[in-house]
């Protein structure tokens, strides 16, 4: 069977209509035109609100603004550590002779008082080593110890002396050096009850100086105290008849050259 020809199978294919053809002209006419003053304005508004928003948007920081900000926070703590650092250091070495001072100006921490002079009455410090033999007598009892790195022998050479309220009195204890070599010591004090180291006056004793013993070498160290008469009148020493000095020597924190060594444990 013949194939149909070209012509026929053109013939045979369906028959699309024609696009329709439109001017230029009648185009722009067609096109939706916005007329309305207030739509135009709509329309710009718009406009200006998104271009205000993406100018407004925060920038993000650069990677250098990011380093200067924490090295500024790095400085600044660097700084508070340093005053930390160096404040603590002074507080320790000025807490000591701080201590001392108020403990021996004020009789706190069972610390007597240095001499009358110390006290709160002004006047001659003699006036106040008047005997007061209204009352009985007060006895004082010594105590001495060492420490445990200490090879020292250190002991009072009275068990006790009774005193009246400004009456001057002198003890005495012994300090022996058993170790071998020679060594320096300090001590330290305290009476017992606390409340009475306020009338507590020392006008010559051994304590807080260094003492330098030789190998084997045993001396003697005086202390002259008195009673302040004012303990008569505080009501807080009614029924306080007994009055402990206690004294501590510590091997001192140098050696036999006068270096500063650090204390064994």
């Amino acid at each position: 069977m013949n194939r149909p020809s070209t012509a026929l199978r053109r013939l045979a294919r369906p028959f699309s209509a024609p696009s329709p053809w439109i001017c230029n002209t009648c185009a722009r006419r067609a096109t939706p035109r916005i007329n309305s003053t207030a739509q135009r304005r709509g329309m710009q508004s718009s406009t200006k609100t998104h271009q205000n928003a993406s100018q407004s948007r925060p920038q993000m920081p650069t990677m250098e603004q990011v380093r200067e900000k924490y090295k500024e926070k790095n400085r600044s703590l660097a700084y508070y550590t340093m005053s930390i650092i160096l404040g603590t250091v002074a507080l320790s070495y000025g807490s000591v002779p701080m201590y001392k001072m108020i403990c021996q100006t004020t009789g706190w921490g069972g610390q007597p008082i240095k001499s009358a002079a110390h006290g709160s009455v002004d006047g001659d410090p003699a006036d106040r080593l008047k005997p007061v033999d209204t009352v009985p007598r007060l006895r004082i009892t010594f105590n001495g110890a060492v420490s445990d790195v200490l090879p020292w022998k250190f002991t009072p050479q009275q068990r006790e002396v009774r005193v009246l309220p400004g009456e001057t009195a002198l003890a005495f204890y012994t300090a022996t050096n058993e170790g071998d070599q020679d060594i320096i010591g300090v001590a330290t004090y305290s009476v017992t009850p606390g409340q009475v180291a306020q009338y507590f006056s020392k006008i010559q004793c051994f304590c807080f100086e260094e003492q330098r013993l030789n190998k084997g070498e045993t001396v003697d160290m005086p202390v002259f105290f008195y009673i302040d008469p004012a303990f008569v009148d505080d009501i807080n020493m009614r029924g306080i008849n007994t009055i402990t000095l206690n004294y501590t020597f510590f091997k001192a924190r140098y050696d036999n050259e006068g270096h500063l060594k650090p204390m064994p444990m």
